[in-house]
């Protein structure tokens, strides 16, 4: 299809004027952890480096950091790991509500967060009867970045087909070998773009955090919630918010070049 010069023009404005709206605030917030005012005063006093120093040295960010990082990756290998297992049943082998199944698992990432964070909150407090702590976020991180897991490997499978795992089964390889030898080498960077989408997910989640976490776990984003009207914390928490982008923009990048690569390869 050939548009001509003036639709050209005038998709190029919009999409300059979407992204704008997107990504300058996100600019501003790097900014402001630079500003020397403390109020935010638009133009800028100045520019210091002290709110930087301050938000290195904020043992309550530290412990945030860390609490974040331990939710992800115990997220991340969870999701790995069944995410994998639900991608090749629902894609390998044929069975009754197989279409059910999958709708379920993509359902998550679809249902609003406090929908899903009160669900979760009902079942721990209320059916299990289990105390809410770090675990209890980690199973619920767990419920939606399975879903990102899953899309990958899922595509990838039905990409690369059964053609070589079928070869492998007739020559005598056990079902373990098979993976081991032919699927998994096929899954490697779809796993990784995977994960890394399924750590972004989780690194930055609040909303079914705030409903899962028990009192004395504070990731990232709460800390973040919590000190943001805060007097004099407010440079610190810019800081933290820009860290935060940094770390979420990261992995999804990443992925995107796997994803990318891999696809140039085929």
């Amino acid at each position: 299809m050939t548009l001509s010069r003036n639709v050209r023009r005038l998709l190029a404005v919009l999409t300059a004027l979407v992204l704008l709206v997107m990504y300058l605030p996100l600019l501003l917030v790097v900014l402001n952890s630079f500003n020397t005012s403390q109020s935010f005063a638009w133009p800028p006093s100045g520019l210091t480096f002290d709110w930087w120093q301050r938000a290195f040295h904020n043992q309550g960010a530290r412990d945030a950091v860390l609490t974040s990082i331990k939710v992800a990756s115990a997220s991340t290998v969870v999701a790995l790991v069944l995410g994998t297992m639900l991608a090749l049943a629902l894609q390998r082998y044929r069975f009754f509500g197989k279409s059910s199944i999958n709708l379920l698992v993509i359902l998550p990432i679809a249902l609003p967060g406090i929908v899903t964070g009160i669900a979760l909150n009902n079942a721990f407090r209320g059916i299990l009867s289990v105390q809410l702590s770090i675990l209890t976020v980690i199973v619920a991180h767990a419920t939606f970045c399975i879903v990102t897991v899953f899309n990958n490997v899922q595509a990838r499978l039905r990409r690369v087909g059964g053609s070589l795992e079928e070869a492998s089964a007739d020559l005598g390889a056990g079902v373990w070998t098979t993976f081991r030898l032919v699927t998994f080498p096929q899954l490697r960077s779809a796993l990784l773009a995977g994960g890394l989408l399924a750590f972004a997910l989780s690194f930055d989640e609040i909303i079914v955090t705030t409903f899962t976490a028990g009192a004395g776990v504070t990731t990232l984003p709460i800390w973040i919630l919590d000190n943001l009207f805060r007097p004099n914390q407010a440079p610190v928490v810019n800081v933290v918010a820009v860290v935060l982008i940094v770390v979420s923009i990261v992995p999804i990048w990443l992925a995107q070049k796997l994803s990318g690569a891999t696809d140039a390869l085929r």
